[in-house]
């Protein structure tokens, strides 16, 4: 079993923790927070802990990290990972910049190492059943796709709203998802041109009461310097096209979410569950695959994820989502935010 060490303990990092109990072995942990390290060691019994990422990476047993830090910090402790001779999980985005994201690249590609970007729903059944049915034609060339990720009430507060960690809000945060999935099963078209808008009208409505909504750990009202509602029409080198919107907050009745991709011989929706629009003999048919559960299951997918970064480490597989691919999503993201600010298209 390869032994495996988790860098960041906020809330994200369970799911890594749990899934590596299961397929791993689980040697270390670390957090600048104190208090919390010591929980969390408490918690899945983990002996070594450590305040600072250096003085985990120089532990030579180590084989592989998970880096659950703020969007800050990825490319720095990536790279010092990957120098380190450690295969590396990082969880989206890749880095909080273009520039970023290139120098974790150079660093992979001179280490040797599995740099893993944890687009986790690619790792999804319902994903992983849809790619089968694209990959055997069934759908044809998709030409279209539009993803959306709606929360009325919904913006974390903490580092998330603030633009010196997080480098965005809803966009490069929940929109990463949302792009990423409809790209990955369009078959990773290059992106050619992108016009974005970003929206900052609502702030984080700290004042709404009777609705509960997820708040980081550092959470504080008072701080919020990233967008609402980031929408962005992005045009592919073959001719296909995604538009996808979402939002930390809006006047919206409910929260939607909602993926769906249109072919030449057929169509599909992944969220909020799947299925596959078809026609036969003169007549339009909604096929509904009959499988134990039809939507996104995200405890299932940080599974399926983990198991297949320690196969890809051992060398059994590749990765379905290589350092490449977490670069090209950073240059979709900045480009969406530079089209934003300047209220043209962006040519990339």
């Amino acid at each position: 079993m390869l032994k495996v060490a988790v860098i960041g303990l906020g809330s994200i990092s369970d799911f890594h923790i749990k899934s590596y109990l299961d397929h791993a072995e689980l040697i270390g942990i670390c957090d600048k927070n104190e208090t919390r390290l010591q929980e969390k060691g408490k918690k899945y019994a983990v002996k070594n802990l450590y305040t600072d990422y250096r003085q985990l990476l120089k532990e030579p047993e180590i084989d592989a990290v998970s880096i659950c830090t703020w969007n800050e910090s990825h490319a720095e402790i990536s790279i010092a990972a990957l120098q380190a001779g450690k295969h590396v999980l990082v969880e989206k985005p890749l880095s909080k910049t273009v520039e970023e994201a290139e120098r974790i690249k150079e660093a992979a590609e001179k280490s040797g190492k599995v740099l893993q970007v944890g687009f986790v729903r690619r790792y999804g059944d319902n994903a992983k059943l849809l790619k089968s049915f694209i990959d055997h034609d069934e759908l044809g060339e998709i030409y279209y796709a539009k993803a959306s990720c709606i929360r009325r009430l919904g913006n974390p507060g903490g580092w998330f709203a603030d633009i010196e960690r997080s480098g965005g809000g809803p966009l490069i945060d929940i929109g990463v998802h949302m792009i990423d999935i409809c790209w990955y099963l369009m078959g990773r078209p290059k992106p050619v041109t992108v016009s974005g808008n970003t929206y900052n009208k609502l702030g984080n409505r700290s004042h709404i009461q009777n609705l509960s909504f997820y708040k980081a750990s550092d959470y504080d009202p008072s701080l919020n310097t990233v967008e609402d509602l980031a929408n962005a029409l992005i045009r592919f080198e073959n001719g296909a096209s995604l538009f996808v919107d979402v939002s930390f907050t809006l006047h919206s009745q409910k929260d939607e979410i909602a993926v769906k991709l249109y072919g030449e011989k057929g169509g599909a929706e992944i969220e909020p569950g799947l299925a596959i629009i078809g026609e036969k003999h003169n007549t339009i048919l909604n096929i509904t695959p009959q499988i134990d559960h039809l939507g996104f299951e995200f405890e299932k997918a940080f599974s399926n994820e983990i198991h297949h970064f320690l196969k890809s480490c051992a060398g059994e597989t590749k990765t379905l989502s290589p350092v490449e691919d977490g670069v090209e999503m950073m240059r979709m993201l900045r480009a969406v935010y530079e089209s934003a600010a300047i209220g043209r298209e962006i040519r990339l």
